[in-house]
């Protein structure tokens, strides 16, 4: 049986990293990129190909952290993701970031939150059934205080939201969330895990698009204020 080599990259947060799994071997680079992502996934890219020893063309597909997250870095990593597939005639894999913050847990009900900035996060939860996930609360952006209630059972909390908000958090979720931890973020390996198991849901490079949530990126405090 085929090992469907996959290429993950991902740029949603401040930190940029490129994956390849190859049946069970996984090739992975990451750095703390701050504003360079663009300056350093290509290179990084190049790393884990020859590492691993294979082409572009010998990959099944290639895969992205398609958002939500940093509006630039969704960008990037999209159009990166895109130009490489179309040089090799492959298709693309779009993967929601916070459902590779999920999969970098082991647990079966996981809490999602990034921070989004001006005081509101990107939410999201999972429930592993039969080791799939299931959406429990679709991507979303809002307030700490007015996130989705989960249904009832112990929760995991993850991701930066935490640690930008995370005492509203906890007021609002109060005990259902039976553990925490702000440092997991969106990574390449995590997305190249699930594309493996969702190939059929690869499309052509030039249907691949990120997933904003965010429609008025530029908004400003004032115009937000005038909205309300």
């Amino acid at each position: 049986m085929s090992s469907n080599p996959l290429l993950a990259l991902d740029c949603s947060t401040e930190f940029c990293s490129v994956a390849l799994r190859n049946g069970d071997t996984m090739t992975a680079k990451e750095i703390r990129a701050g504003q360079h992502h663009s300056e350093l996934l290509l290179p990084m890219v190049d790393e884990v190909l020859v590492e691993a020893g294979l082409g572009l063309t010998q990959l099944r597909a290639i895969a992205f952290g398609a958002g939500p997250g940093s509006f630039t870095g969704l960008r990037i990593a999209c159009g990166v993701a895109q130009g490489l597939a179309f040089g090799a005639n492959i298709s693309v894999v779009p993967i929601p970031t916070l459902l590779a913050l999920a999969q970098a847990t082991t647990q079966k009900r996981v809490l999602t939150v990034l921070d989004a900035r001006m005081g509101e996060v990107y939410v999201a939860a999972y429930q592993k059934i039969q080791d799939q996930w299931q959406v429990v609360i679709a991507p979303c952006l809002c307030r700490p205080d007015a996130t989705p209630l989960l249904p009832d059972g112990a929760w995991m909390g993850v991701g930066s939201g935490f640690a930008a908000h995370g005492d509203v958090l906890q007021h609002r979720f109060g005990p259902q969330l039976g553990s925490v931890d702000a440092s997991i973020y969106p990574h390449a390996i995590h997305i190249a895990r699930l594309a493996a198991e969702r190939l059929r849901e690869a499309v052509p490079a030039e249907n691949a698009l990120p997933l904003y949530i965010r429609d008025k990126v530029a908004f400003t405090e004032r115009e937000r204020g005038v909205a309300k």
